[in-house]
């Protein structure tokens, strides 16, 4: 879940009334590997559930392609592409549209490049219509609701809606077609800097020359650097598109967060447990029977294990009534929030999680990366086409200081400072803040607030 800014032309730390991420380590690269013990599984194909048996659902795996005829990349001409963008997610994508509409030749590299994107993933409706990206939703919902505890709750007055991921790499895939962008299906091993181009040496062999190179493969951090120690919160979460008898939510409205623990009454451990570190359940209602259910720790160090939030979702589903006929989709997802930031700068440029755009206090990614798409692309086009001579050092870094300003790495300063404060919260003071209206989706403004006061 996660929700796209406005802007094109800006990017901001400021995300109104949301939460939580969209789990993100498949936006921007369909199939590059986790480092770091990272990982996120998606399985699909219906399988028959027994009542008591939810944790031993494991779907059948299946990946779904684009029927798409790709323009690929000759290696025999020798030519030097302007770009070559690392990674096929919705990120790389984007910047690789939006250069090469600039008339720029671009290269997409990616092991799976029609691989449709996985798990499942909620805007804002207004975001996305400000985007043109509404016909990429399938489902909308008039609004959303917080439950706070048992007895108290807060309305979100804004239509919510999810992505249609076979739709919207659809039409990013047929921009970028329609631009002349030329795709190569492989992994990058290696990348070689020469003065004035870089040599991305891939799997199959082939090597591929780019004036400046992109890293658009999430946590992978396949080619960008990092100098500092890495010790991040984790944002962990799982999740079930399934068929069930009934369930108790609105269909109108999807749930953006359920703080309440009446589940746990009778599991004194998870109880106990969940006050020190709480969870929160999301739920995306299609139907009387049809619904997306994640339970979800929101910031934690070290994360939350996979097998404790699977137990609290059990707990919580058998507690509501829900009682799960059949699984359609499984997704297990880690993402890391906060920590250092990239060597600035440095000869490969990166774009999303592997240039630290998650936000350090929610986990905020899609609208992060799609809000920085045009700061990219346009500061490529600008240095490339500026005509005067630049080494690829000096192009590199003036794009680096486009997307990371200093403006920025202040805000994102505070927001680690957010991170912190979203660590030490358990149940009862998370509940608190809520309550208060400086809660978790609050905490944003606020701390944006302070930096404002602050400049």
């Amino acid at each position: 879940m996660d929700t796209l800014l406005k802007t094109h032309n800006k990017l901001e730390f400021v995300h109104p009334l949301h939460g939580l991420s969209e789990k993100v380590s498949n936006w921007n690269s369909s199939k590059q590997e986790l480092r770091c013990g990272l990982r996120k599984s998606y399985r699909t194909g219906r399988v028959k559930a027994r009542s008591s048996a939810l944790l031993e659902l494991v779907p059948e795996t299946k990946k779904e392609n684009l029927e798409f005829e790709l323009p690929l990349y000759d290696p025999s001409k020798g030519l030097v592409v302007d770009l070559a963008v690392v990674g096929g997610g919705p990120a790389g994508l984007a910047v690789a549209q939006q250069v090469s509409e600039a008339g720029l030749s671009v290269c997409s590299i990616d092991p799976s490049p029609k691989l449709i994107w996985p798990n499942n993933y909620g805007v804002w409706v207004d975001e996305f219509e400000a985007m043109d990206l509404l016909d990429c939703l399938d489902t909308t919902w008039s609004g959303a609701v917080v439950f706070i505890d048992e007895h108290s709750k807060k309305d979100l007055d804004r239509p919510y809606g999810r992505v249609n991921r076979k739709q919207l790499k659809s039409k990013m895939l047929q921009k970028c077609i329609s631009n002349g962008v030329k795709f190569h299906q492989a992994k990058v091993n290696n990348v070689i800097h020469e003065e004035d181009k870089s040599l991305l040496v891939c799997s199959d062999g082939v090597t591929i020359q780019a004036t400046v190179v992109l890293d658009a493969t999430g946590f992978s951090r396949c080619l960008v650097q990092y100098d500092k120690p890495y010790n991040p919160g984790y944002q962990v979460a799982y999740g079930i598109l399934a068929e069930v008898e009934e369930h108790p939510f609105d269909v109108d409205k999807m749930v953006f967060m359920d703080w309440r623990d009446s589940h746990l009454r009778n599991s004194p451990q998870l109880k106990e447990r969940n006050s020190k570190i709480p969870t929160f359940l999301y739920a995306m209602p299609f139907s009387s029977n049809r619904i997306f259910l994640e339970e979800t720790s929101l910031v934690a160090r070290p994360g939350l294990p996979m097998k404790d939030i699977q137990e609290r979702m059990v707990a919580r589903l058998k507690h509501l009534g829900i009682k799960v006929k059949s699984i359609e989709e499984d997704e297990h997802c880690v993402i890391p929030m906060g920590g250092p930031l990239p060597v600035l700068p440095q000869r490969v440029v990166g774009i999303g999680g592997t240039a630290g755009m998650v936000h350090p206090s929610t986990g905020y990614m899609v609208a992060r990366t799609l809000a920085a798409a045009p700061i990219v692309a346009n500061a490529i086009v600008q240095y490339l086409g500026s005509g005067r001579s630049i080494s690829g050092n000096e192009l590199s870094a003036e794009v680096w200081k486009d997307l990371w300003p200093i403006q920025r790495r202040r805000q994102r300063e505070f927001f680690c400072f957010g991170m912190s404060i979203l660590l030490k919260l358990d149940l009862n003071a998370t509940r608190r803040l809520e309550i208060m209206g400086k809660g978790t989706i609050p905490l944003v403004k606020m701390i944006n607030n302070l930096i404002q006061d602050r400049d």
